[in-house]
Parts: structure tokens; C-alpha cells; sequence
């Protein structure tokens, strides 16, 4: 190819002719006005999210920085370390626990057999006359029958009055099946087989 006058190539200059034309200037200037939008949007987000996460208005305003620091990568930095909950679902969580562990707090004993509700203190069901506790042979306390000493005055418990499978059965009977479908059937029921 030979230089023309102006000593440029004529494919230079169409080139040139291009990129400096009215269409792509504006075509050009908008990509830019979009791009610069967008990164503000961004870094807008990434401010609404910090404050819905986290509590303290410095790390509100370093998270922000981050967002509008290194443009596009900001916000993706931001996602990576930003916490898992919001301050609303933390607190939710925080007044759910506390109100099951208030269930549980209040929740009675039942008994194995009969599932009415108990006392602690309780030697026998007052509904089922089933034996739910030995008492102390000492001071007379209600023991537990898998305890090998007495709590309340530290006396030993003879292994005669502690009965493992009957404590273990009772046990048993106390938990529920997980699924109604299966049936948990009495002991005498294979006896006979």
C-alpha cells in the first residue's frame, strides 16, 4: 500500500474516520455513563447490605469503601466476607432459642407408662401407681436409677436397687417413635415365640 498525500494509509484513516465519528463518540460516551452507574449501584448495594448485616456503623462505612474502591471487584470482595444473617434473621434466631429453652424450662417430666405429668420429686406415678424412683436409704430423696450415689447426702446406692434394664425399659417407653407407622410392641408379645 502506498501513503497517500498526508502520509497516513487509507485504512488508518477510515479507522480514524470511525472511532471519531458522532455515532460512536456518543455510543462510547453512554457505554461510560452506564459503566459508572452501575458501579455506583454497586457500591450503593453493597452500603444497603452492610447496614442490614452488620451493627457497626465503621464497618458499615469500611464495607461502603470497599464497594466504591476498586470498581466491580469491590462488591465481589464485599460478597465473599460479608456475614451469613442479617441483624433481623440473628435476632429471630436469638428470640427462638430463647423462647425453646423457656419450653424446655417449663416442660414437666411424664411418666413412662401412662404419660401423665410428674414431679420431680415424685416416687410413683399418682395416676399408674408405676414405681418412677427409689428413695435414699439414707435421707430419703428421690434417686434416679441410673445414679450410683445419692446426690443430696452422698450416700451409695447398693447395686441391688439399682436395676439397669428396668431403668433402660423405662427409658425406652419415655421415647416417642419416630414414625407412627411403626409399632413398638410389649415384651410378653415374644415371650410366647
Amino acid at each position: 500500500m502506498r501513503p497517500n498525500g498526508l502520509g497516513i494509509f487509507p485504512d488508518v484513516t477510515a479507522i480514524h474516520d470511525f472511532l471519531h465519528s458522532t455515532g460512536f463518540v456518543v455510543a462510547r460516551n453512554f457505554a461510560i455513563l452506564l459503566a459508572v452507574v452501575f458501579w455506583l449501584a454497586l457500591a450503593f448495594w453493597v452500603y444497603k447490605d452492610a447496614r442490614r448485616r452488620i451493627a457497626d456503623p465503621f464497618l458499615v462505612f469500611v464495607a461502603t469503601l470497599l464497594g466504591l474502591a476498586p470498581p466491580y471487584i469491590g462488591p465481589v470482595v464485599y460478597l465473599l466476607f460479608r456475614p451469613a444473617e442479617t441483624l433481623d434473621e440473628r435476632r429471630s434466631r436469638q428470640v427462638e432459642l430463647k423462647a425453646l429453652e423457656e419450653q424446655l424450662k417449663r416442660a414437666r417430666p411424664t411418666c413412662p407408662t401412662c404419660i401423665a405429668p410428674v414431679e420431680p420429686d415424685y416416687l410413683a406415678c399418682p395416676v399408674c401407681a408405676t414405681t418412677l424412683r427409689q428413695p435414699c436409704a439414707s435421707c430419703n430423696a428421690p434417686l434416679e436409677p441410673l445414679w450410683q450415689v445419692c446426690p443430696y447426702c452422698t450416700a451409695p446406692i447398693e447395686p441391688s436397687q439399682v436395676d439397669l434394664d428396668a431403668a433402660l425399659t423405662a427409658e425406652a417407653h419415655s421415647i416417642a417413635p419416630v414414625d407412627d407407622a411403626i409399632r413398638l410392641m410389649p415384651r410378653r408379645h415374644f415371650a410366647g415365640r
